[in-house]
């Protein structure tokens, strides 16, 4: 799947079949996570899996009551290690860098798992004593987040997303562009796009074309592939 498509397609997955998930995907969305980036290459992060049904109701129970979650066959808990942040950058590493480094490789597994065509969704809100009690947590690791996994047995429409002239500033905060497809260079993307699609199609069609067609459709893929 491309990168962009997959980003684009990947939604939160609340509802799952009661299937098992193949042990290897597992492994691969682990492998994902922990492929992700992180501050000075520390890794300060740690990945529990959780088959378990009560455990399940457990993490579902501490999550809010958020009973949907024990659905989901696989929960994968996600903890980060403040202290050795902490060590390497100060409270800066151990309030920020810590997040960040388990956000990336929450997303990256995230991604995986659309990629692997599975379901997933990334569940932050928790007492976090009761889920370190359900896993088994020790005090110098903290739970950032945790992910529910299945395949899916729901269809989540695309959600809305905020106008890029709203987000995207040029040079300084708030500096606004009206006409922000211009300089991302998304027209020129489309447009390539669009060119590549139309010499797709004139191959097809040469397909069914004599001697003379044929050369004329050559002229005309000459001068698309000037643009």
């Amino acid at each position: 799947m491309d990168i962009l498509e997959c980003i684009k397609g990947r939604r939160s997955i609340r509802r799952y079949l009661d299937l098992e998930i193949p042990k290897e995907k597992i492994g691969i969305i682990i492998e994902a996570g922990a492929m992700a980036p992180s501050s000075g290459n520390l890794q300060n992060w740690r990945f529990i899996i959780v088959k378990d049904k009560e455990t399940r109701k457990q993490l579902a129970n501490a999550c809010l009551q958020q009973d949907w979650m024990a659905t989901a066959p696989v929960h994968i808990v996600i903890c980060g290690i403040d202290e050795v942040a902490r060590q390497f950058y100060g409270i800066r590493g151990e309030r920020l860098y810590t997040i960040q480094n388990c956000a990336a490789a929450m997303q990256n597994m995230l991604l995986t798992a659309h990629d692997l065509e599975l379901g997933a969704c990334w569940v932050g809100a928790f007492d976090e004593n009761m889920v370190r009690k359900a896993v088994s947590i020790p005090e110098n690791a903290r739970p950032q987040a945790i992910i529910t996994l299945g395949i899916p047995n729901e269809i989540v429409p695309e959600p809305k997303k905020t106008d890029l002239t709203h987000l995207a500033f040029i040079e300084k905060y708030n500096n606004k562009v009206e006409d922000i497809e211009s300089v991302m260079g998304f027209y020129g993307a489309a447009m390539q796009q669009r060119l590549q699609k139309g010499k797709e199609a004139l191959d097809k069609t040469g397909a069914h074309l004599g001697k003379h067609g044929k050369r004329i459709l050559e002229k005309i893929k000459e001068k698309i592939n000037k643009r």
